[in-house]
C-alpha cells in the first residue's frame, strides 16, 4: 500500500534513499533548500550535483517548502549533514506530528556537545528520544541510486517503529535489517568515518594491503572499545551497523572520508583537501569529537589520537604512523574494561 513519507533533504544519500522509497510506490517528497535544485528534481528527473547522470524515478517530487514537503506523511527521514541537523529537525518541529515515524540517516556527531543526531532530533521535536530511529551500514548512495543490491540496518528502540521503517524500505535491491541498539548504531556509523579517513592515509603514503587490513582490524577494536564503555552492545559493531560499513567506507572511492585520507596522504593540507571536496568530510569533525570523547571516558583511541594530530596540530602523516607502530607491546583482546567486559557477558 502506498504511503506518503518525506525526506530531508536533499544531497546524494538523501537523494538515493528517495529514489528507493518511489521504486517501492510511494509518493515521495524531497526536500531541497534551493529553488534552481527542485526544478532541476522536478523537471529534468535529475539531481546533477550530488547524483549525476542518475535519472530520478517518477514518483519522486522536490520541494523548498518544509509544509509541502512534511502535510500528509506517514514518515520522516532526515539525512541532513551533522552540523546542519539542529536547523533542520528545528525547521521540521512546526510541522511535526507525535504519530509519524521519523528516522535519520546521518553519520556524525554534534562536536560542540558530544550528542548524537537522534538526542538532536528529539531535543527540537520535543519528543521521546525512542521515537527516533537511525538508518545505517553500507551503503554508497551512488551504487544504491543505480539500484546495486544494498544491505542495510534500521535501528530503533521501538520494535514496530523499526518494523515499520524496514517494510518501507526493503525491496529485491534493497534489504533491510532492524537492530535495537540505536546508541552503537549511531557511534559506528560516526565513529566509522574515522578509520576510513586513516585508510585512505595509508593508500595516500603507499603502505599496502598489510597496513590498511591491520588499520581496519585494530580499528574496529578501538571504535569497538569506546562504543561499549558509552552503552553500546559490541556485537552491534560486528554486524552492518559496524564492520559492514567500515569495509565499504574504507576501502571505496565513492567514500568522501577515504578520498579525503588519501589526499592528506599525499602531502595535501587539510583547508586545501575540503576546498576540492565540495562536500561535508563528516570524519573530520567526527575525529575531533572522539579526541574529547576518549579523554572523557579514559579509553585509548590511539588511531583517532593520531589522525588529530595529523588534521589539527600538522603532525605530518608518516610520523603518525610511526607512533602508531612504536607503541609498546599489547594483548590482542585489550578490548575494554572488567566493568563494561562483565556487564555485556553477564
Amino acid at each position: 500500500m502506498a504511503k506518503k513519507v518525506c525526506v530531508l533533504v536533499a544531497g546524494s544519500w538523501g537523494t538515493a534513499l528517495a529514489m528507493v522509497l518511489a521504486d517501492n510506490g510511494h509518493e515521495v517528497r524531497l526536500w531541497a533548500r534551493g529553488e534552481e535544485q527542485v526544478r532541476e528534481i522536478n523537471e529534468q528527473r535529475e539531481n546533477s550535483r550530488f547524483l549525476p547522470g542518475i535519472k530520478l524515478p517518477e514518483g519522486l517530487h522536490a520541494t523548498s517548502s518544509m509544509e509541502e514537503a512534511v502535510k500528509g506523511a506517514e514518515a520522516v527521514i532526515i539525512v541532513s549533514p551533522s552540523k546542519a541537523m539542529r536547523e533542520v529537525a528545528r525547521a521540521l518541529k512546526p510541522f511535526w506530528r507525535e504519530d509519524m515515524l521519523c528516522v535519520h540517516a546521518t553519520k556524525g556527531m554534534e562536536l560542540e556537545t558530544l550528542k548524537r543526531m537522534s538526542t538532536i532530533i528529539a531535543e527540537e521535536l520535543d519528543c521521546d528520544e525512542q521515537k527516533i530511529g537511525v538508518i545505517c551500514g553500507p551503503s554508497h548512495a551512488e551504487e544504491v541510486a543505480r539500484r546495486r543490491p544494498t544491505t542495510i540496518v534500521v535501528a530503533s528502540a521501538n520494535e514496530e517503529e523499526a518494523q515499520h521503517a524496514q517494510n518501507l524500505l526493503m525491496n529485491a535491491y534493497f534489504r533491510v535489517y532492524t537492530n535495537r541498539d540505536v546508541l552503537g548504531a549511531e557511534l559506528a556509523g560516526a565513529f566509522k568515518n574515522i578509520i576510513a579517513l586513516g585508510a585512505g592515509m595509508s593508500d595516500g603514503l603507499e603502505y599496502g594491503d598489510n597496513a590498511k587490513a591491520a588499520l581496519l582490524t585494530r580499528g574496529l577494536a578501538e571504535i569497538t572499545r569506546v562504543g561499549a564503555e558509552m552503552g553500546a552492545n559490541p556485537l552491534t559493531f560486528s554486524g552492518l551497523a559496524g564492520v559492514g560499513d567500515l569495509v565499504v567506507t574504507a576501502t571505496s572511492r565513492h567514500s568522501r572520508n577515504w578520498r579525503a585520507g588519501y589526499m592528506l596522504g599525499q602531502g595535501k593540507p587539510l583547508p586545501e583537501v575540503l576546498d576540492s571536496m565540495g562536500m561535508v568530510v563528516e570524519g573530520i569533525r567526527t575525529t575531533e569529537a572522539a579526541h574529547t570523547i576518549s579523554q572523557k571516558y579514559k579509553v585509548q583511541m590511539p588511531i583517532a589520537e593520531q589522525l588529530y594530530h595529523v588534521l589539527f596540530e600538522g603532525l605530518d602523516p608518516r610520523t603518525a604512523v610511526e607512533a602508531l607502530m612504536g607503541r609498546g607491546p599489547k594483548t590482542e583482546m585489550e578490548m575494554m574494561s572488567q566493568e563494561t567486559w562483565e556487564q555485556w557477558h553477564t
